[in-house]
């Protein structure tokens, strides 16, 4: 489908063959100069093949900032449902934008999804998904388990649970790791104040409560599909098993303190290693506050050591402990 006031196909490779050879040219220039800052900006910013389909199709899709449309996608049922529903032309997202906290962060089920089910068959069908990371400002790439355990590091971004309520503390994971990665992205692909971007936010009818129209950047409007076509979570998971996909676990890092009790015993049981690797997490972050002369905190409500605190599977009660996964793309934002 070729959107209003964009070219076709043909026209956009010439395009971008064109705009390919302009860049070229200008590399080649700089190399003559000397100019190896500009240089290498410059073809950080040239790693393209020009007729590389995917490309033109985010190109049509982010050639004037007014058609900039994307969804935050967390890997999970109702960001994966928001992916088909744009492969089916149901509502009009050509480009998805998946911002992995980390290999080490992520649960292992989740990234097998995204990588092995959702861009091969999202690419099949019309849709772009981008894998995007947190780099730092030297260029290098940081992860949310590698912040945490960062030596000396007295930084908390994940909402710990108090020792006294149980309850979570400050959570800057979600802004640090999703939102402001994704917002950078936009920046860089042409949002502005003046032309935000729409980004669809996975919220089904079963999370209303949690939508609204804030904005998390000025070049950024938040709308949620899954609310105006009356969609539920159990819908979502229908929709995406009768487009032949396997439904997506839920998503979240292996390590959330939101995570329920019931969640936690079934990884205690079955994925013993990821369970070890919370209990190391927690154990550092406690072995700090002790020397600064702090409080505990846990990753449980329970107010004890992950591994005391649970023990064996558990069943799910009603309405327990909250929501745990990060489904629909911005965590619980």
């Amino acid at each position: 489908m070729t959107l209003p006031g964009f070219p076709g196909d043909d026209a956009m490779a010439r395009a971008m063959r064109e705009a390919a050879d302009l860049v070229r040219g200008r590399i080649d220039d700089l190399a003559a100069a000397g100019d190896q800052a500009a240089l290498d900006r410059l073809e950080e910013a040239a790693q393209f093949e020009p007729m590389d389909f995917h490309m033109l199709r985010d190109r049509r899709a982010l050639a004037t900032a007014e058609g900039m449309r994307v969804i935050s996608y967390g890997g999970g049922v109702q960001s994966t449902a928001l992916v088909v529903l744009a492969a089916q032309g149901i509502i009009d997202f050509p480009v998805a934008l998946f911002s992995n906290v980390g290999d080490d962060s992520e649960h292992p089920a989740t990234l097998s999804y995204v990588r092995q089910v959702a861009i091969p068959w999202a690419a099949k069908h019309g849709v772009t998904i981008h894998e995007l990371h947190r780099v730092r400002r030297d260029g290098t790439p940081e992860t949310l388990w590698g912040r945490l355990m960062r030596e000396e590091s007295r930084s908390l971004p994940i909402p710990v649970r108090m020792p006294d309520t149980g309850a979570p503390g400050t959570r800057n994971c979600t802004a640090d790791f999703k939102i402001r990665v994704i917002a950078k992205w936009l920046r860089q692909h042409g949002a502005t104040a003046e032309h935000p971007a729409t980004t669809a936010i996975g919220f089904s009818t079963d999370e209303f409560h949690r939508s609204s129209n804030r904005r998390t950047h000025d070049y950024e409007v938040p709308t949620y599909p899954l609310l105006d076509l009356g969609y539920s979570r159990s819908d979502c998971q229908r929709i995406i098993a009768d487009a032949g996909l396997p439904v997506p676990p839920k998503s979240s890092c292996f390590f959330c303190p939101f995570h329920r009790p019931a969640a936690w015993a079934e990884m205690r049981r079955d994925e013993p290693d990821l369970f070890d690797r919370s209990v190391l997490l927690e154990d550092t972050l406690n072995r700090r506050r002790e020397k600064l002369e702090k409080d505990p905190v846990y990753l449980t409500r329970f107010g004890r050591p992950l591994a005391e605190a649970i023990t064996e599977a558990q069943p799910t009660l009603f309405g327990d402990d909250g929501p745990e996964s990060c489904d629909e793309g911005y965590c619980w934002t």
